[in-house]
């Protein structure tokens, strides 16, 4: 059943399909431009993730039918040209959703006077075939003395009800983002990194200050540089040097890399010395070496250990794929950097031995190591020669510093920008692709 009036929140995330029924994309987010005066905002599009994960507009006009599973589209020609938002728009969900107004609703006095949170925005299609924003969702406040409810009731109130949702009072800091994070459980980091940049300035802020020290260290790792480097100046010191402690050294020590000296030192005197330390002796060494490159926090054993252990450390869920890969055993200590280095053991050896077998017992003393001074070059070399995905950097007194990855190699191969770019910039199914133009004021 197709329908004419749809609460936007529902239509998150629902499968954007051509007129031949080929999938487009899902659509994110409603764009609509909020009027000076009291009429009813026009809904001028949607906001569309492609495979690619680029995001695109797609004028409402466009749109043939909202069905409860899919949003039907009228045309299969469309701009995949990167959605920029422009002056006057605002993103209903990401802007809009959770913003605190007022009601003036005769018929609800209860609300008179009081906060409420926008909870959604009912849009529906008028006989010009425009589609506007008519209807407002909104919930009150908890308030104290009302037994174990533990949410506010919602009412529906039409716009011209509602005040507080001017282009003004949508800049104003400290708006809740209950809703932007819900759209972010269960994503990979990369994924929300990806969504964190297309949010304006300030909504990017308040959900990264929501986020915890750990989850949003993950995200960080996954932005590119510039947009790490901006992003912990608008956290401030204190809670920037919380997230550094966070992320894994590697990736501290490279966005510390991108500050000046005394930026870099002001934060690393603010981490716990057991976290700045490692980043400390990564510093040291050359951006584009196998000591700048590599991580202090690979799976290091003795050879005392037995085959059981070693399995139960590289079934951490913490360790990416590419450090449990391997493990290397040395005499004590442990720590980075360690005693004498012994070799190392691929996991596909320890699958293969008995677990009650000790790991010094089976350790490979043959595969050549890297050197920390040794170039991007070599390093790329030494991964394509042995086939690995993470080896060991040994000093010259043969102490292992840490191990690289070969993720970390991948990541200064490609241009500085690849973050930011579009894993595919062809059209849609081979659809042409047009540059709209009158679709947007």
């Amino acid at each position: 059943m197709t329908a004419t009036k749809v609460f936007a929140a529902r239509l998150m995330g629902l499968a954007v399909l051509g007129p031949d029924g080929e999938s487009i994309g899902r659509l994110r987010d409603i764009v609509v431009s909020i009027r000076y005066d009291d009429r009813q905002p026009r809904v001028l599009g949607a906001l569309v993730e492609l495979p690619t994960r680029r995001r695109i507009f797609v004028p409402m006009l466009r749109v043939q039918t909202v069905d409860p599973g899919a949003v039907t589209l009228n045309t299969g020609t469309i701009s995949v040209r990167r959605f920029e938002q422009r002056p006057g728009e605002i993103l209903a969900i990401a802007q809009i959703l959770d913003s605190t107004v007022q009601v003036a609703d005769p018929e609800l006095p209860q609300l008179t006077g009081t906060d409420v949170v926008v909870v959604d925005l009912g849009i529906e299609q008028i006989r010009s075939r425009d589609w506007v924003v008519s209807r407002v969702a909104v919930r009150e406040r908890r308030r104290p003395g009302v037994g174990f409810r533990r949410r506010g009731d919602v009412h529906v109130v039409t716009w011209g009800q509602v005040r507080g949702l001017t282009h003004t009072d949508l800049d104003t800091p400290g708006q809740d983002v209950t809703q932007l994070l819900e759209q972010f459980e269960g994503l990979r980091a990369a994924d929300v990194a990806h969504r964190l940049r297309e949010l304006p300035d300030k909504r990017r802020l308040e959900v990264a200050s929501a986020f915890d020290d750990e989850r949003l260290a993950d995200v960080v790792q996954e932005l590119p540089e510039s947009d790490q480097v901006h992003l912990l100046e608008e956290l401030g010191t204190e809670r920037a040097a919380d997230v550094l402690e966070a992320m894994d050294p590697d990736d501290a020590a490279d966005l510390l890399g991108e500050l000046s000296q005394t930026e870099a030192e002001s934060l690393l005197a603010l981490m716990d010395p057991e976290d700045s330390d490692p980043v400390r002796r990564l510093l040291e060494h050359a951006p584009y070496t196998a000591g700048g490159l590599m991580t202090t926090e690979a799976v290091v054993l003795t050879p005392s250990m037995t085959v059981a252990h070693a399995l139960a450390r590289i079934r951490d869920p913490e360790l990416t794929p590419a450090l449990a890969s391997m493990v290397f055993v040395v005499r004590p200590p442990t720590a980075t950097p360690t005693g004498r280095y012994l070799g190392c053991v691929h996991f596909q050896q320890l699958l293969r031995e008995p677990p009650a077998s000790l790991v010094g017992g089976i350790v490979d003393n043959g595969l050549a190591q890297l050197r920390p001074e040794a170039p991007l070059t070599s390093v790329t070399r030494y991964f394509a020669t042995y086939n690995l995905v993470c080896g060991p950097v040994v000093d010259a007194e043969n102490h292992l510093l840490g191990a690289v990855t070969v993720d970390d190699v991948l990541d200064h191969l490609l241009p500085e920008d690849w973050r930011e770019q579009d894993e595919d910039e062809q059209d849609l199914h081979g659809a042409p692709v047009l540059e709209e133009t009158g679709d947007r004021p």
